[in-house]
């Protein structure tokens, strides 16, 4: 038996090791060898494989530079379009709530019983128009007994009168003595009392007979219907037959925030009367035209904003009470100033400008001060004249000094990603597009 320290060495082991070398000694031989075959070059004939020249970047030769700004390459297709001057409407946008001018929920006065519905849900009524009508029957009697006590008592005036003119004749000839005369005038006066209560029980037995035809107390459009025929009504039930909004006119209530209420309330405090207009939800069909009519005293300290109330005569019925509108309210129009269209207004680290024409195939950067927009027409304070060219589309080309092509077809200006330049020519490109801002709302 041999001892632990004298085994041999495995076989596969020994293997392994010389494979492991030899691998080893072609790769090194690969490497020394690698750049000899560089430095010979390509073989006589043409190029390498896959068509590259020798000497040069994969892709082609030369010193290439980023698309749209190497020097070998053409005028850059590009729209433009003029600064104008003109009249700039300034409005103030935002979302408002229509509102009925009155809302009535109709109920009866008497008890009884539902006998007609004289409307259809959804009609437009007039002041007074018949809406249902309760069991007039019951309160018929109950007019007849009035007028019958009364005829009652007037007869017993009557006759109590001429005993008074009896007892003044007999007292005038002093045959009675002065009690019974003054019993005689104290039970006219009673009966003239009496009479008054009567009348007044017959009077109100009129009105509660006048009650059972329930009318509309204003005009307006009826809602659903809440009671059907045969039912009992209680006089002043909590369940309404019917509620009347009033429609024509119609208000719109909206919020404008505080940091933008001064220009609004000096027109208001110079007794002007200023437009406002009711846009769809989708804030692209007008629906109404109207005029602000009132200002909420206060100020809502929990949302920074005042209360407005605008009234349209709503002649069409577009707006329905509880209705969410875009509201617009004019506040000024601006007079003979200078326009551009807002996808012409760039934004770039150094503020805001513009591409404009300088000759017929050059554009410069022109720096800008801009004033309100509606986010297709920009009012421009500074920076350009009226009749000067800006380049709308395809400004993701360009920089100062670069020559154009001037285009009428949209489908000649390539589409191309935004290139961030430094400096001047730095561009964070065609926010103008998305530029709204009336009058900074």
């Amino acid at each position: 038996m041999q001892p632990a320290g004298s085994r041999k060495f495995p076989r596969w082991l020994f293997g392994l090791l010389i494979l492991i070398l030899l691998i080893a000694a072609g790769l090194y031989w690969r490497s020394m060898h690698a750049p000899a075959q560089l430095q010979a070059g390509p073989p006589a004939g043409g190029p390498p494989e896959g068509g590259r020249p020798h000497g040069g970047r994969p892709g082609g030769g030369g010193n290439p530079m980023r698309p749209g700004f190497g020097p070998n390459t053409g005028p850059t297709p590009v729209r433009v379009a003029p600064a104008t001057v003109g009249d700039f409407p300034v409005y103030f946008k935002a979302l408002g709530t229509v509102t009925a001018t009155n809302t009535i929920s109709v109920r009866s006065r008497v008890a009884g019983e539902l006998v007609k519905v004289a409307f259809q849900e959804g009609q437009m009524v007039k002041a007074g128009d018949l809406l249902a009508v309760i069991d007039p029957r019951p309160y018929e009697i109950a007019l007849q007994q009035a007028q019958g006590t009364l005829a009652q008592d007037q007869a017993q005036l009557k006759n109590a009168q001429m005993d008074q003119q009896r007892y003044k004749e007999l007292f005038a000839q002093d045959s009675i003595a002065k009690q019974t005369l003054d019993t005689a005038v104290a039970l006219v006066g009673q009966y003239q009392g009496t009479l008054l209560t009567d009348q007044a029980n017959v009077n109100n037995a009129k009105l509660n007979l006048e009650f059972t035809q329930i009318r509309a107390p204003i005009s307006g459009r009826v809602g659903l219907r809440q009671l059907d025929v045969g039912n009992l009504v209680a006089a002043n039930d909590t369940t309404a037959l019917a509620v009347i909004t009033q429609v024509q006119p119609i208000s719109v209530i909206f919020t404008l925030p505080e940091t933008t209420l001064d220009p609004v309330l000096a027109r208001v405090r110079s007794g002007a009367t200023l437009p406002v207009e009711a846009w769809d939800r989708g804030d692209r069909a007008q629906q109404a035209s109207g005029v602000l009519h009132s200002i909420d005293n206060q100020i809502d300290t929990t949302t920074g904003t005042l209360k407005f109330k605008a009234y349209f005569d709503n002649k069409d019925l577009a707006l329905f009470p509880n209705q969410f509108v875009n509201v617009h309210l004019l506040s000024d129009t601006l007079k003979d100033v200078v326009l551009a269209p807002s996808a012409a207004v760039q934004f770039g680290t150094n503020g805001t400008f513009v591409y404009a024409m300088d000759g017929d195939n050059k554009v410069r950067i022109r720096p800008l001060k801009i004033g309100a927009s509606d986010g297709n027409v920009t009012v421009i304070e500074e920076g350009l004249a009226k009749g000067d060219r800006v380049v709308l589309e395809g400004t993701d080309r360009l920089r100062d000094g670069s020559t154009v092509e001037v285009v009428n077809d949209p489908a000649q200006v390539p589409t191309t990603p935004g290139q961030h330049l430094k400096g001047e020519d730095a561009a964070g490109k065609q926010a103008g597009t998305g530029h709204r801002s009336k009058a900074g709302v």
